[in-house]
């Protein structure tokens, strides 16, 4: 099979600067769309979330993944050179910035827009916590979770305090040594969207074929938080969750890329095999 290609776009972000992504698919080929989000601290070519992309180019689909506005990655694609857009961003700028794919993709603007089985939402860590929201305000035709958030407010009473009072947090990027800042934006976005952020309430009005898939090891997000069980009967029917026993937030997978491990690709199979049977009709 040929080696999909990779083209890069860039479209205006929810804080106005740039929204930086890649488009992989095979050539002369638009099969469904599937929108890749990562999490906080995350971007796009962090560890496997290209793996996952070219796996799913291979399988037929076109894979579209981008740095959130608010990530801090510059056009670097590894370096944390935005930090002012770090400190700034909020959860409701992020589903700006997923609707703002959306929208180019459904317009054929990232290429010819996709011919059949429409548009999937993947989403790991904070982004899969995103993306459950996401799901109730756009048509979204099948919905990947690998260890979502369940809810947004992720501090103590005590760090809200001090927080106020200094304008801002130092959040260190374990990776590179470095403190970012985060600002009081994310604080005031809670306060004033508390219903549309409310992941666990979005979850009940899930509709679309839905796999949650949760790593019972996940010291970063409690295993239970990303777990939920509401919704109709008719919901419910659509959903699954694959619960990997022992996996952790990354599957262990790290950055730089070294290479899957077991439970990673149990994660990346199931979803394969999801999304080809969610969009493309079991094909």
């Amino acid at each position: 099979m040929a080696t999909p290609h990779r083209t890069p776009f860039e479209l205006t972000g929810a804080d106005g600067g740039p929204l930086r992504g890649d488009v992989r698919r095979q050539p002369r080929h638009a099969g469904p769309a599937v929108i890749i989000c990562h999490g906080f601290k995350g971007f796009k070519d962090w560890g496997f979330f290209p793996v996952l992309a070219d796996r799913l180019a291979r399988a037929g689909f076109t894979a579209v993944s981008f740095n959130f506005s608010g990530s801090g990655i510059g056009p670097e694609g590894d370096l944390f050179s935005e930090p002012e857009r770090f400190g700034h961003a909020t959860f409701s700028g992020d589903l700006t910035d997923m609707a703002t794919v959306w929208k180019a993709i459904a317009a054929g603007d990232l290429g010819p827009p996709p011919s059949r089985g429409g548009i999937g939402v993947f989403g790991h860590s904070r982004g899969g916590g995103m993306a459950v929201p996401f799901a109730t305000e756009h048509p979204v035709d099948a919905l990947v979770t690998w260890n979502p958030i369940g809810k947004v407010n992720r501090w103590g009473p005590h760090m809200l305090r001090t927080w106020r009072v200094a304008g801002k947090l130092g959040i260190e990027n374990v990776r590179t040594g470095e403190i970012l800042p985060l600002y009081t934006d994310i604080l005031d976005d809670i306060e004033r969207h508390r219903d549309r952020l409310d992941i666990a309430a979005a979850a009940r009005r899930v509709t679309a074929p839905w796999l949650n898939v949760i790593g019972t090891g996940d010291f970063v997000v409690p295993p239970e938080e990303g777990q939920w069980e509401g919704g109709a009967e008719g919901q419910r029917a659509w959903r699954k969750t694959l619960r990997i026993e022992g996996a952790g937030h990354t599957f262990g997978a790290k950055h730089p890329w070294a290479g899957s491990t077991p439970d990673l690709d149990t994660a990346m199979n199931a979803t394969v095999a999801f999304l080809v049977d969610s969009l493309m009709g079991g094909e």
